[in-house]
């Protein structure tokens, strides 16, 4: 199959995990060692774990709630609760107790399945006001009165993975696939649905974006939470569809380290994260000094004439490029594993330097743009015809167009099918099949779009994340000592706040 026709992502996965056989799938590091989890055992397990959600009554549609850190168990029970014909509520890992019992009880979630004992008593404190929550499935650690081993229930329930793939086959492409909860102008999360569909063709338009880059024996190293629509779709999905392999970094502080072990080849990242390797790498220049810094700031400040005259430099600029790419590029490259062959940004707009810098280093960095609500990616730069100060041209299957306003509506079968049991905020948002983003943007002449403001009021940092400042403004003035207060912070890493005291 393809992905006009696949039915689901469950279908998607299987059909991917026999191509992958017995080769890495799935790799984290464990005891200091990568350890890979093959196609065939991803696939045994998901449907091992499909089997035991039916005999635990676990219904086409019902909601299953998913808390962990990014691992290969991640992947597998977003996979295995889609099998089931259920439908996968991520939450993040760093929910306080009140954000878990506003996901359970609006999502009217059945079950959870929780990482760590650490993580699972603050979902208990949330169930005790769940009432619809009846079944805990703890991933590491010893099960317990309210809890069920992981390990124990795949063992307990092999499953025929040729029954779990045939049963899975039947569920329709336009049925939710997964509810992910994002800030909205009231500061309380909506639960965005997500088709199969919606992903499938999210994959799709990455497929078209980045094959003409050759899209052969990809790896990737993911890092961002996959509770966010970016990383689920980019960092999971889009790497099943192409059935490339997937390492699972151990924290943001490694992450230099993984790379260099790992050998990505393609890297999906938030703003934040490029600012912080774009200080970090120049923090090593300086400390090194000397001829080395010479040489590097000649190589950006060539590399930025390059990119900003299409190409072209004159004789010594040209010759001064060609030992600059052995002597600078070639190393930095190396530092970010020798096989990179591009690094993506999406999730908040990217800073114009920040791009230009790495564009100048050889490191191509195609930035993106998108929304939970479309699944997420709308726009993204092509590998070879790339605009910093845009988002690209829209994907395969995307139709943009422009409000009188010039706020960017998109429509196509990326749309989300609408906000959890909330018909108001939907009706809201789409209107007439088109969803109204809430961004202003305009058009080049080769139909890039270029983003020039935001017209709903939300702040979005350059971590990805959405924030409602109405909502910290009213905590803030709960204070019995402020009056009034503003907060700010669009794209930016941090938040500020201006303050009247009372």
């Amino acid at each position: 199959m393809s992905y006009d026709s696949w039915p689901n992502l469950a279908t998607m996965f299987f059909e991917r995990m026999v191509e992958i056989g017995d080769g890495p799938f799935l790799s984290a590091k464990r005891d200091g060692e990568w350890r890979a989890i093959s196609g065939n055992e991803a696939a045994a397990q998901a449907a091992s774990l499909a089997s035991a959600l039916r005999a635990m009554g676990i219904s086409p549609g019902d909601r299953v709630m998913l808390v962990s850190e990014n691992r290969p168990e991640w992947a597998i029970a977003d996979l295995g609760i889609m099998a089931a014909g259920a439908i996968t509520v991520p939450a993040y890992v760093t929910n306080r107790v009140d954000d878990h019992r506003h996901v359970m009880t609006d999502s009217g979630a059945t079950a959870v399945i929780v990482s760590s004992p650490a993580l699972a008593e603050t979902v208990r404190k949330a169930a005790r006001d769940a009432p619809e929550l009846k079944t805990m499935i703890l991933i590491d650690g010893d099960p317990d009165e309210d809890a069920l081993s992981w390990n124990d229930l795949l063992a307990a329930h092999p499953g025929s993975l040729d029954d779990i793939a045939k049963s899975a086959s039947q569920i329709k492409r336009n049925e939710t696939a997964c509810l992910i909860y994002t800030s909205g102008t009231g500061g309380v999360p909506k639960g965005v649905m997500l088709s199969h569909g919606a992903i499938i063709s999210n994959c799709k338009g990455a497929r078209d974006v980045l094959q003409e880059l050759g899209l052969d024996d990809e790896k990737f190293l993911s890092f961002l939470p996959l509770s966010h629509s970016y990383e689920h779709t980019a960092g999971l999905m889009f790497p099943i569809s192409i059935g490339a392999q997937i390492c699972y970094a151990e924290s943001v502080d490694k992450l230099a380290a993984n790379m260099a072990e790992v050998s990505p080849t393609i890297l999906t990242c938030v703003p934040r994260l490029y600012e912080s390797m774009h200080t970090r790498i120049l923090r090593g220049v300086e400390q090194s000094g000397g001829l080395k810094a010479k040489l590097f700031h000649k190589a950006v400040e060539i590399g930025i004439r390059k990119y900003q005259n299409a190409g072209r430099l004159g004789m010594g600029a040209r010759l001064a490029d060609v030992v600059l790419e052995k002597l600078v590029r070639d190393k930095v490259r190396q530092r970010f594993g020798g096989r990179l062959k591009a690094m993506v940004s999406g999730g908040a707009p990217l800073n114009y330097d920040i791009g230009l810098f790495f564009t100048a280093l050889g490191l191509r960095l195609m930035q993106g743009y998108g929304q939970t609500e479309a699944a997420p990616v709308i726009s993204c730069n092509p590998p070879n015809r790339i605009r910093i100060d845009t988002v690209g041209p829209p994907m395969t299957d995307v139709e943009v167009r422009l409000a009188e306003d010039g706020e960017i509506l998109v429509r196509g079968e990326l749309v989300m099918q609408g906000y959890w049991r909330n018909q108001q905020a939907t009706d809201e948002v789409i209107r007439d099949g088109w969803l109204h983003t809430g961004d202003i943007g305009e058009f080049d002449d080769d139909s890039y779009i270029r983003i020039t403001d935001r017209k709903k009021d939300i702040i979005v940092n350059t971590g990805g994340d959405n924030v409602s400042p109405q909502r910290i403004e009213g905590i803030l003035t709960l204070q019995p000592e402020i009056a009034q207060a503003m907060v700010h912070g669009d794209r930016k890493p941090h938040l500020v706040a201006l303050i009247v005291p009372d």
